[in-house]
């Protein structure tokens, strides 16, 4: 019998699935890979476009108080000076002397009132030194320091420094808020636990500008906001720990912050923070640059630097937390009765890579090709579908319970009316959780498919 924990099992089986099916490649795998780059597959593209759409869609779409924005990944030097990133942005690194390992000073086991290397067991370590995590590059012709250049570590700089000009040219009130979507770059020491803590990762986020006055109380209204989230992609707000975090270990120019945490095979981890910023970045850069970033009420005839709520969730985290919870392997009795292990993906509808599998019940009789390839592209305008005909019917239920497919629609010989009139014109559809199967005529598949997945 195996000793191996069961939830490092867990994850091994959730990596192992993520490659065998298309979501997650570590990155120039052909050249021995990239330690803390990741590639997203046909299914693992889809799984995080479904999750960004919903998102955009949720946060901006649906409210009359919110703008986007785009923001490029390189910005001035001088923006990375004045939030104090360039200076402060950096972990206390040691290296072992005995193993040459390097590794994080406020992460080293303690023995005896003494710090040690956890690899080897030595307590001969060097001082702790900042090591900055900002990836730098040069833009220009010449490598020299005026032309020294950050790849962003955030993207939420860009929308302090763009406050002017986005509240004057979208005409919004007090409070409204700046939603970005967009990559930012750390260069970890120790990137792990799969993609959770990569070196290129991917942020939605929001700054939610608002009165000093209402700053607690918003920060508490999007803590309820963002639950509700995680509740509609398929996470339960019973699987979400939510941490305050106390007096002495937020960061200093913050009063009050919530760290959303889920359970992942290796541990709780943080998904997603909800942080009260109060005027702290705006007052940096109007410092700095010298330009006025500050908002005047009309009604009250007063001139202020606006506080900021910050809800900022990392995509790939949250992708991860998608597969993690909808992984899952169970017993079941196949065509002829006998027990097997069915890998699914129990994905809520809105997320699922692959909204429907269409399958004719033999690639061999052309009529019924014929009809499940017209039923394919009539609803592929509206939907991702996946035509199947190669292997027995069950055998691609399976590959599509793998990839988290909701449902399957089968094509027969009922449909092409072979088996009298009656049930021409209908075709079975599956259920991927329950494994139920039900006769619907194909004029209603569209619309029962978009009800579920909306």
């Amino acid at each position: 019998m195996s000793t191996k924990d069961p939830n490092a099992q867990r994850m091994e089986k959730i990596v192992s699935l993520c490659k065998r099916r298309g979501f997650i490649f570590q990155s120039s795998e052909i050249y021995g890979g990239l330690n803390g780059f990741w590639d997203y597959g046909p299914m693992g593209v889809e799984l995080k476009r479904n999750l960004k759409d919903f998102w955009w869609r949720r946060n901006v779409h649906e409210r009359d108080d919110m703008v986007g924005m785009d923001a490029a990944i390189i910005m001035n030097r001088a923006v990375w000076k004045a939030s104090g990133h360039e200076e402060t942005f950096s972990d206390p690194m040691v290296d072992c002397k005995n193993c040459k390992a390097r590794l994080r000073a406020d992460q080293l086991p303690e023995k005896d009132g003494a710090k040690y290397c956890p690899n080897c067991g030595s307590r001969d370590l060097t001082e702790p030194r900042a090591f900055n995590l900002m990836l730098k590059s040069y833009a220009g012709p010449i490598e020299s320091d005026d032309n020294l250049v950050y790849l962003r570590p955030e993207t939420a700089q860009a929308m302090f420094v763009q406050f002017k000009n986005i509240l004057e040219t979208s005409r919004k009130k007090l409070p409204f808020g700046i939603a970005q979507i967009g990559k930012a770059f750390r260069n970890e020491i120790n990137p792990r636990n799969y993609t959770f803590r990569s070196r290129e990762f991917e942020q939605m986020e929001i700054e939610y500008f608002c009165r000093a006055e209402d700053g607690l109380r918003l920060t508490d209204y999007w803590l309820e906001e963002r639950l509700k989230f995680y509740e509609d992609i398929g996470i339960p707000r019973a699987k979400i720990k939510i941490h305050d975090i106390p007096d002495g270990e937020r960061a200093f120019y913050s009063k009050k912050t919530y760290d959303l945490e889920y359970e992942f095979p290796f541990g709780l981890s943080e998904l997603e923070g909800v942080a009260y910023r109060t005027d702290y970045d705006l007052g940096k850069h109007i410092e700095h640059s010298g330009k006025p970033l500050e908002y005047f009420d009309d009604e009250k005839k007063e001139k202020f630097v606006p506080h900021v709520v910050e809800p900022s969730a990392g995509v790939d985290r949250t992708a991860l937390a998608l597969i993690c919870e909808a992984f899952e392997e169970e017993e079941v009795a196949d065509e002829k009765g006998n027990k097997e292990v069915r890998t699914v993906l129990h994905f809520h509808p809105r997320m699922a890579p692959v909204k429907c599998g269409i399958f004719p019940l033999l690639k061999n009789k052309p009529a019924l090709v014929e009809k499940a390839r017209e039923i394919t592209s009539a609803l592929r305008p509206h939907m991702m579908v996946f035509y199947d005909e190669a292997g027995a019917i069950g055998r691609r239920y399976r590959r599509q319970d793998e990839i988290g497919t909701p449902f399957c629609v089968t094509v027969d010989f009922d449909t092409i009316g072979e088996n009298g009139p009656e049930k021409e014109g209908t075709v079975t559809l599956r259920h991927r959780d329950s494994m139920q199967q039900e006769r619907i005529p194909i004029t209603e598949l569209r619309g029962r498919l978009e009800a579920a997945i909306h």
